[in-house]
């Protein structure tokens, strides 16, 4: 792991082993992170990646594993890109602005392969936490572009007071603790908010002096956003996932058509932010 903060916003760790994803995230002295408090999938790989504070699913498949077809194996549990280290490009603070930069070769379950280019940044002057990827094939042969933000929050640091607000929700919002206990999964259609960008926000959060955490995503290449909650023990914890796909078996979504190919050599870009408010 290595410090990433700029003059202003949260102090985060970024790993340099799983694809330059969030660790800790530590605002006002608290690690929003859930740590251990998380479920146990099974699978290491995503054990350690579901203990930080956001985690990249895809690019070749999102959610739980399902089969690659004519007896070539399942596709992993949230896809490829956990794991894979990645290759430090440039990392610098100017003038209170946080920049990392980063590229990860990603083996993809099929035998094709993908290259991630990621940009970290921070503002140094507002504290917003912006992060820009490029995804391209650099296989082959096509493959279908799955991507999904896992922002996964401790919420033992949430009070009944805590609400997820944002215009793709039902009456503009709702309690965190939404659904039948232990917890529950929803899926919805993103709303564009200017653009295009879509924003659901989190909060008040008490134990970091009544902030609210915004979360902003493309809607051109993250067209959905997901909401999980957890609460069997161990596990506690939240997750705000802008997500490319509506959340479906693949079978399902190849049959209308919604699992566009990436062809070798294609690009697509995916972008979000946050900030504590």
């Amino acid at each position: 792991m290595i410090e990433f903060k700029g003059l202003a916003g949260p102090s985060l760790t970024l790993d340099r082993s799983s694809v330059l994803d969030i660790g800790a995230c530590i605002v006002d002295g608290v690690d929003l992170a859930p740590g251990r408090a998380i479920p146990d999938d099974g699978d290491p790989r995503i054990d350690h990646s579901l203990e930080g504070f956001l985690f990249t699913c895809g690019p070749d498949h999102i959610r739980h594993p399902e089969p690659i077809g004519e007896g070539r194996g399942t596709y992993p549990l949230h896809g490829s890109f956990s794991s894979h280290p990645a290759e430090i490009l440039s990392f610098e603070t100017v003038e209170g602005n946080a920049e990392a930069r980063a590229v990860v070769s990603v083996r993809l379950a099929d035998g094709g392969s993908a290259r991630l280019e990621r940009l970290w940044r921070i503002d140094g002057e507002t504290g917003e936490v912006q992060l820009s990827d490029r995804v391209t094939n650099s296989g082959e042969a096509p493959f279908p572009a799955m991507l999904m933000y896992h922002m996964n929050v401790g919420a033992r640091h949430f009070d009944d007071g805590v609400r997820l607000s944002g215009a793709m929700l039902e009456g503009g919002g709702l309690l965190w603790a939404f659904g039948a206990d232990p917890g529950g999964v929803f899926c919805v259609p993103a709303v564009e908010e200017g653009e295009p960008w879509a924003e659901v926000r989190l909060g008040p959060i008490r134990a970091i002096g009544g902030k609210t955490l915004r979360v902003r995503f493309r809607t051109d290449t993250l067209p959905f956003l997901q909401i999980w909650r957890n609460q069997q023990a161990p596990a506690n914890v939240l997750g705000i996932e802008p997500v490319s796909h509506r959340w479906e078996p693949r079978g399902v979504l190849a049959k209308r058509g919604e699992l566009e190919l990436l062809a070798p050599g294609e690009a697509r870009d995916y972008a979000l932010s946050f900030a504590f408010v």
